[in-house]
């Protein structure tokens, strides 16, 4: 028997390991998900044998913890004015598209895997989720951006379509399980769950934020811990009255990141960093429940699954969906090669699992592998269908200062960055000759990476990015000087 401080020292070094593994995936485009599942595997009992876990119903229980707060920090990094834009495809993305995705697998599985017509839907459920973790990461490692508003769009599917396929997943293992049951009842306990999750999370969204705002805490330290608090809470309290709680949690971070926020800076900062660890802690558990022997059985009706899933169910589903809006073939094509797949369809697997239930064994090892082999086939090559489609656009990164305003609620100031673009009229002028209204002051600049401390006969060179505090009402008045 291992003494405690041996798990500790292990547990600690493969956080670390992972931390480190990360850094890969910004430099070779490699998703973080298929690292942190690779050293799970790793480490397991059927390759170096460190640690040796078959608990599902633990697997199960880290995945939701975990799933809570990376919904959460998602919806709080969301900005409700550009997703706002495309608020009704998303919604359609992540639930017509989720069900369609869901059918075409659902029959494919049950003609070619000789599975029954309720296994073969609750196998497509289970793959039906798409995971933009992954896709950003990508995306922000190779420095590329997508035109239409298309990173909004995949972003606001990504974070509302896990609740439809839990639903759907949660519905169907019922079904099976009780057969006398049938698809009419599923209806109203659909639309009690999404109701109840849009209205708790509203409500929980407000009071969370008013709280937060209002309890005057004695030291800045206990503010995420308060916010840590309010996440079970708000997943918890939704779940006991019947509502989806993982759509509850999104509303909340989406209300609290969109609201005047005390601290809110660094507890967006906190949230990011609470999210990373639940994606690697569940990533590595769930790396460790897979036993290598088991997902080579299934390799075949695997590869055949995950090529119906990327290359058919997708695109219907993505294309049905999206045929009455204003993007085109390109952009719509687009949206369906990101469709990645990643830790969600896997902790979904584990409910059949937990259940007991007929082929489990078999149809984790499937979804195992049909998540391993979007990751490698879509993530990998992102970039390269972005620009064969001439729909991505190069990201502009924003300096970072050595400096930051955490504004409290009550705070009427704006750090604004602006960068003097070529041609500008501003060039060559010193400062002082800018006539800057009152309260506004240019804080530093950024030349070339090296930061100066302005004066007022400083003379402003092409690419200056300055960082300008202002009063809140004389934003615009800034922009238009240095338009």
């Amino acid at each position: 028997m291992l003494e405690f401080e041996t798990y500790l020292l292990l547990g600690s070094l493969l956080l670390l390991i992972s931390v480190f593994a990360s850094k890969a995936s910004d430099n070779y485009g490699i998703p973080s998900l298929l690292i942190f599942l690779c050293i799970g595997i790793g480490i397991g009992s059927e390759v170096l044998d460190f640690i040796y876990f078959d608990d599902p119903q633990v697997a199960q229980t880290l995945g939701i913890i975990a799933l809570i707060y990376i919904l959460f920090s998602g919806g709080m990094d969301t900005n409700w004015v550009k997703i706002r834009r495309v608020l009704y495809m998303g919604i359609g993305l992540s639930t017509i598209a989720v069900l369609l995705s869901a059918f075409v697998v659902g029959i494919f599985a049950h003609l070619v895997l000789n599975l029954s017509i309720l296994q073969g839907m609750l196998l497509g459920a289970l793959v039906s989720s798409t995971d933009a973790a992954a896709v950003f990461s990508v995306l922000r490692s190779k420095s590329i951006g997508l035109k239409y508003n298309l990173k909004e769009l995949i972003e606001l599917e990504s974070g509302t379509n896990d609740p439809m396929a839990i639903f759907l997943s949660v519905s169907l293992i019922g079904l099976l399980q009780n057969d006398g049951a049938g698809f009419i009842g599923v209806i109203p306990t659909f639309f009690q769950q999404m109701i109840f999750g849009v209205l708790f999370g509203l409500v929980f969204g407000n009071v969370f934020t008013w709280i937060t705002n209002n309890i005057n805490l004695g030291y800045d330290g206990l503010y995420p811990v308060l916010v840590l608090a309010f996440v079970p809470i708000g997943y918890s309290a939704t779940y006991l009255v019947g509502g989806n709680g993982f759509l509850a949690v999104y509303i909340i971070g989406l209300i609290m990141g969109n609201s005047s926020l005390i601290h809110k800076k660094s507890l967006m900062q906190f949230n990011d960093g609470v999210a990373w660890l639940m994606q690697i802690t569940m990533f590595l558990a769930l790396g460790l429940l897979v036993f290598p022997s088991a997902i080579a059985k299934v390799w075949l009706p695997g590869l055949l699954l995950a090529a119906v899933l990327i290359f058919i169910a997708r695109p219907i589903s993505v294309y049905i969906t999206l045929f009455f809006t204003k993007l085109n073939f390109r952009a719509k094509t687009m949206v369906s090669w990101v469709g990645l797949r990643g830790a969600v369809p896997i902790i979904l697997a584990t409910f059949p699992l937990v259940a007991g239930m007929e082929n489990a064994e078999t149809m984790f090892s499937i979804v195992f592998f049909v998540v391993i082999t979007s990751i490698v086939i879509q993530g990998t090559t992102i970039p390269l269908v972005a620009r064969l489609l001439h729909v991505d656009t190069p990201v502009k990164l924003k300096a970072r200062f050595p400096i930051e305003l955490e504004p409290s609620i009550d705070t009427k100031s704006v750090l604004k960055e602006i960068e003097i673009i070529e041609n500008s009229p501003l060039i060559d002028k010193k400062i002082v000759e800018l006539d800057l209204p009152d309260n506004v002051l240019i804080v530093l600049i950024n030349r070339g990476g090296k930061f100066l401390v302005p004066r007022g006969g400083t003379v402003l060179e092409p690419h200056d990015k300055l960082m300008i505090l202002s009063d809140r009402e004389k934003i615009d008045i800034v922009r238009g000087i240095f338009k």
